[in-house]
């Protein structure tokens, strides 16, 4: 149990951009990527713990492996945050509380902040679509907590989050090679010199390969443990923890 004056933040990595976090008693689960199988990837990770229960679903951009309706129909939270522009997608599965954001705008879900963040990461939804701005989040509880979604690395990172906790980075994708709008392992590095949090957490690596790619475990965790190299390198100060799909962290936050 934390002592007193602690507050304890609680997050599992579920795999690709999919945390579920618990913070001051509310649950918020990122981008949920649930199934073994979606479209051409097959989930090489045990399966999701159980992420029926939570009080809100935060949607980083509309690409199909970010904002995954046949996934967001398993989950049922009583609300979910978009981007501008991206609410009618998600009413149309029957969510009533959808809750739109740009750039700058908060929404309160109890006693939690949600802000969203500028991401360098262009979307639409294939294969007709109109591109829709994607955000990054900022949750403000008892503890700071960053959840990037898909970008590249920006300027405005440095003013992000003063006294960020823990930062959640994509570091990866799902195929052999990234294409732009995206962070590599030294480039998700790089942000940690801006951002400055306690913990980092690498996620969106490991979780999904696409027909042809290798099952090996040490190879779908090199992404991962490369970020881990570079930080040591650039962000020293920065604990890095490297969590496997299911895998649980205790943050305290004094």
């Amino acid at each position: 149990m934390p002592e007193a004056g602690e507050r304890r933040l609680s997050l599992a990595w579920i795999g690709h951009g999919t945390v579920l976090l618990e913070a001051d008693g509310v649950r918020l689960l990122t981008d949920p990527l649930l199934r073994p199988r979606v479209a051409h990837l097959r989930r090489v990770s045990a399966p999701p713990e159980d992420t029926t229960d939570v009080d809100a679903v935060l949607i980083s951009h509309v690409h199909h492996d970010h904002l995954d309706l046949r996934s967001l129909d398993r989950v049922r939270s009583l609300s979910v945050v978009v981007p501008r522009g991206a609410r009618k997608l998600v009413e149309r599965r029957g969510f009533e509380d959808v809750v739109e954001l740009g750039v700058g705008e908060e929404t309160s879900i109890g006693p939690v902040t949600v802000l969203g963040t500028h991401a360098e990461h262009d979307a639409r939804r294939l294969p007709f679509g109109a591109s829709i701005p994607s955000l990054g989040y900022l949750i403000r509880s008892s503890a700071r907590v960053y959840f990037a979604g898909d970008t590249e690395m920006f300027g405005a990172m440095r003013e992000l989050a003063p006294g960020l906790d823990v930062a959640l980075l994509p570091v990866w994708g799902w195929g052999p090679r990234l294409g732009p709008g995206h962070l590599d392992p030294r480039g998700a590095a790089e942000a940690l010199q801006l951002l400055q949090p306690r913990v980092a957490v690498p996620i969106h690596w490991g979780t999904y390969r696409r027909l042809g790619m290798t099952r090996d475990p040490a190879a779908l965790r090199e992404p991962a443990e490369q970020f881990a190299r570079y930080a040591a390198e650039l962000a020293p100060d920065v604990e890095v923890r490297v969590l496997a799909p299911g895998e649980r962290l205790e943050v305290d936050s004094c």
